[in-house]
């Protein structure tokens, strides 16, 4: 809707489409509605879709082809708008895990550093719904697979790719098509722009060693996080080995901004984190509750339970995972099963973890996310840490992640007696 909004005000002629009919309710008589897979497509500049229509399996793609009408998506019109656009500045951030984060915190800092900034992306509003921004100001986009793949000309001055693990195969031919998906990103890059990526693991350091055979200007760098470490303790919501690389790639790209240490210092210790991912909902009676709820697979669980190391006489993470699987097996979590005291199985995966963890962690099988919190609000004592981090997507008892991190919200107030402060809240997000 945000892209026919701006089609429409910058005096272009429109087709609209949605299966549903509220949708086009919203636009009859401000411009043509007609499903594209019945109509003409000769003449037409592009086609414009969603990032979640999924292009290996849906017919506008054949269709498309067939009238050699190109596919795109709203960042490319972005793209596009570019040059009409008072002067300004894009950062991109990719990855697996972790770019929502990383994106709010590299807004954050170039706010606090005065820098006009808009945020949007696979994050909070559609970039083109949003008021362009003055001179001087930094547009900050999260960037998912799916929107890069309806990407042709978006050069980023600063772009991150934090780390590559298989995710979402099920629209692409492959982890390496997927992995290619996000280079793309790179290769949209003009001479003298800044990249910086994770390189913890090998697909990512693939791209990075590509981007910078490939530029000789040596703007291809990876995370340097050497000085960064010992001052992560100031750092209440960019906890865990993750946070550091996170805060690694957004410090190299405020700085590429010519924000200085002084006040990217200040802005980390201010960082209020992101709803549902690490999200600190309080500490009660010497307990402390964390809403993870975005974590959908294990990869993006395995940093929460890495953030919470034994204190005193042993573990002390009683984890809720659980819901709608998307793997099969405990991945990356396998490795931080030292730190974690009970584990609370809830959804459609819950008996799968319960084998899984069966003889290594106690399980308490749970099936019901409030039973799940109930039995570890019983059980835990001061200095443990009750984590919902579910290692799954929500959609066998919720709507979204959203929904299913509100609901944990919700349950810990009651249980506990207090009401846990309410992140802001950042609308439209996606998990791509």
């Amino acid at each position: 809707m945000a892209a026919v909004e701006s089609l429409l005000a910058s005096g272009a002629q429109v087709t609209a489409w949605d299966r549903q009919d509220n949708a086009r309710e919203r636009l009859e008589g401000r411009c043509e509605l007609a499903d594209p897979m019945e109509i003409d497509l000769t003449g037409f500049d592009g086609v414009v879709v969603s990032p979640g229509v999924p292009l290996n399996t849906h017919p506008i793609a054949a269709r498309a082809g067939k009238f050699g009408v190109s596919i795109i998506g709203d960042i490319e019109l972005f793209a596009l708008a570019r040059a009409d656009l008072p002067p300004h500045k894009v950062v991109g951030i990719t990855g697996t895990n972790g770019k929502s984060t990383t994106t709010a915190l590299v807004a954050h800092i170039l706010e606090t550093a005065g820098v006009p900034v808009t945020m949007g992306g696979n994050i909070g509003l559609p970039i083109l719904a949003q008021e362009p921004l003055p001179e001087g100001g930094a547009y900050v986009l999260e960037l998912s697979s799916y929107q890069i793949d309806l990407t042709r000309s978006l050069a980023c001055e600063a772009a991150a790719l934090l780390n590559i693990t298989p995710d979402h195969l099920d629209r692409y031919d492959g982890f390496e098509a997927y992995a290619f998906s996000k280079g793309r990103l790179f290769a949209m890059q003009g001479s003298g722009q800044f990249a910086v990526f994770g390189c913890a693991d090998a697909p990512t350091r693939a791209i990075c060693q590509a981007a910078q055979a490939r530029r000789a200007d040596g703007r291809a760098v990876c995370v340097d996080y050497a000085d960064l470490a010992e001052m992560q303790h100031r750092w209440p919501s960019l906890q865990g080995p993750h946070n550091l690389e996170n805060v690694a790639a957004a410090v190299a790209m405020v700085e590429e901004f010519g924000v200085p240490r002084s006040r990217w210092v200040s802005s980390l210790e201010s960082f209020r984190g992101l709803p549902h991912r690490m999200e600190r909902l309080g500490e009660w009676a010497g307990v402390l509750y964390i809403n993870d709820s975005k974590a959908t697979n294990a990869d993006s669980t395995a940093p929460a339970l890495a953030a919470f190391p034994p204190e005193g006489e042993g573990p002390r993470i009683h984890w809720i995972v659980g819901g709608l699987p998307k793997e099969d097996g405990l991945g990356a979590c396998e490795a931080h099963l030292s730190n974690v005291r009970a584990a609370y199985t809830i959804g459609e995966a819950g008996p799968r973890f319960a084998e899984l963890l069966d003889g290594r962690v106690p399980v308490v099988k749970a099936e019901l996310l409030c039973e799940a919190t109930r039995r570890a609000v019983e059980a835990a004592e001061p200095g443990d840490v009750i984590l919902l981090s579910p290692a799954c997507a929500s959609f066998d008892q919720f709507r979204d992640y959203e929904k299913r991190g509100e609901h944990f919200r919700d349950i810990v107030s009651a249980l506990v007696g207090a009401t846990p402060p309410t992140a802001p809240r950042i609308e439209g997000t996606s998990a791509a």
